[in-house]
């Protein structure tokens, strides 16, 4: 069973740049044009949330959508930090192999956001499939290829922040 995946789009970023809408317009996306408008219960992935996504949230990826704010990283203050009716979760450390922010920490595109979302629940072929579209795709699996499968490996939020919790440890004997 596919996730419904969608698209709050702010018109942010470069049209020719925005996977958000590479998505859309490949039919692999909705796109919401307001905030009120988020599916009720569906997953929004937002960098405040208390709670990383993690195989737990799978059944209500599956029945209610998984939803992706596409806007600029300096305007992220300006989306409400409460979503009423939906469930807020994070996604864990991860490095970015999209052109512009490649192998920086936390910065993904939104279809990165999704993708990487899709795999951690266990829909690992439609998140290669959400990448199919972009010539660089297949190098955000490959980069986070150990993060990835340890946090698909992973039953709940908690355990996914621990194993987040090691890839982040300054100890260098690790």
């Amino acid at each position: 069973m596919a996730v419904r995946l969608y698209i709050y789009d702010e018109k942010q970023c470069s049209p020719k740049k925005c996977t958000g809408r590479r998505l859309v317009r490949f039919n692999q996306a909705q796109e919401i044009k307001s905030l009120r408008r988020i599916p009720s219960g569906s997953i929004v992935l937002t960098p405040w949330a208390e709670k990383s996504i993690s195989r737990e949230d799978s059944a209500r990826a599956a029945a209610r959508g998984l939803v992706a704010l596409d806007l600029s990283w300096r305007n992220i203050d300006n989306i409400p930090r409460d979503l009423r009716g939906v469930r807020e979760r994070s996604l864990p450390f991860l490095v970015a192999a999209n052109p512009v922010n490649w192998g920086r920490p936390f910065k993904l595109t939104c279809a990165e956001a999704l993708a990487t979302a899709l795999y951690i629940m266990g829909f690992k072929e439609q998140a290669h499939q959400t990448m199919s579209k972009f010539n660089w795709g297949e190098e955000l699996f490959r980069v986070n290829r150990e993060p990835l499968e340890l946090y698909s490996n992973a039953k709940t939020s908690a355990e996914v922040v621990a194993i987040q919790s090691e890839f982040l440890s300054d100890d260098p004997s690790e």
